[in-house]
């Protein structure tokens, strides 16, 4: 899907190329724009379902909540952003503001299209069944749930960023480089030349003074005594499973070697330095985000409870904004109450 498609088709992109938006921000590749076609599509998704709402008690209603309901989300991304940015750069992480806006963007373009494909069904409850309290209840439960899917959308791109290791300090990248040099498997000697003396194996375990006999020369390694790992010997009829060391089968080394890899890793050598599959460490810019989208979630809710009414009660006249008394929280539990 081409990144040139008009600002109200931008949440087909999001959907249908979602990697191609990941790999974009990660490449900070204009994002300028992008930012600026998802803000269009996501005020004007918001507005349609904000005039939805606003029906309910009037005209004048629905056109002001029209206007409210996209600020309502700009202004808790206003709010919110600089701390997401500076829990990233406390943390090592190495994100620009506009990856981070964008980044936020992308989950409230979603967010904001998911609740206006709900509209229909919202206007739908308002025409065949106008109870205040459970239109109310409605509209809050869409909401909650296109946020919920918005917010699934935000750490799916984390988690993107974090694999090109841009929520990790370069220390961390570093460490991860030396372990996989580590881990890498030594290079095979070059043979010796025609004619120049083959060196002996040295066997694990034996002394400075056990492998040198009086005269000098090297004791081979058959008199040693090397130390090796002896498989446990498998069932009968179970055919034998050869025993995986850095990579390589231990019948491929010399009884007593050590293996290619293992040389200098300060281990035990029957211990690998980097098992294969292991689940990296979680950076603690991913623990962080959780954490941001807890305090994103409040903060909108407040600032809803700050800017109503979206809805207008019947019994009341038109009022653009009503007193500060009470929480979202509190009359959400009143409302249930009411209508149980």
């Amino acid at each position: 899907m081409s990144g040139d498609r008009p600002s109200p088709l931008v949440i087909e992109r999001i959907l249908r190329d979602r990697q191609g938006i990941w790999q974009q921000i990660v490449a900070d590749d204009d994002l300028n724009a992008l930012t600026g076609r998802m803000l269009a599509s996501s005020a004007v998704a918001l507005a349609c379902y904000g005039a939805v709402l606003g029906a309910f008690h009037g005209v004048l209603m629905a056109l002001t909540s029209a206007v409210k309901l996209p600020l309502l989300f700009l202004i808790t991304l206003a709010i919110c952003l600089p701390t997401l940015y500076l829990f990233n750069l406390v943390f090592g992480a190495r994100l620009s503001v506009r990856q981070s806006v964008a980044l936020v963007m992308v989950a409230i373009t979603v967010t904001s299209m998911l609740a206006v494909a709900f509209a229909p069904i919202s206007l739908f409850f308002l025409i065949t069944a106008p109870d205040y309290g459970f239109f109310k209840l409605l509209n809050v439960a869409i909401l909650t749930l296109s946020a919920v899917v918005g917010l699934r959308f935000l750490t799916g791109g984390m988690q993107v960023l974090n694999a090109h290791g841009l929520l990790a300090p370069p220390t961390a990248a570093a460490a991860g480089a030396t372990q996989a040099a580590v881990a890498a498997p030594a290079a095979v000697p070059a043979q010796p030349a025609a004619g120049e003396p083959v060196a002996e194996p040295v066997a694990v375990g034996a002394g400075a003074n056990g492998a040198a006999g009086a005269n000098g020369t090297t004791t081979p390694a058959a008199e040693a005594q090397p130390v090796s790992v002896v498989p446990a010997q498998p069932a009968a009829g179970v055919p034998a499973q050869p025993v995986m060391l850095a990579g390589h089968p231990v019948a491929a080394f010399p009884p007593g070697m050590v293996p290619p890899g293992y040389a200098g890793a300060g281990r035990p050598w029957a211990t690998p330095p980097m098992r294969r599959g292991e689940p990296e460490q979680r950076p603690a810019s991913m623990t962080l985000l959780y954490v941001w989208i807890l305090l994103f979630g409040f903060v909108g809710t407040q600032l809803a409870w700050t800017l109503r009414p979206f809805v207008g009660s019947p019994g009341e006249d038109f009022a653009l904004f009503r007193s500060i008394e009470g929480n979202f929280y509190a009359e959400i539990l009143r409302t249930l109450g009411n209508l149980f």
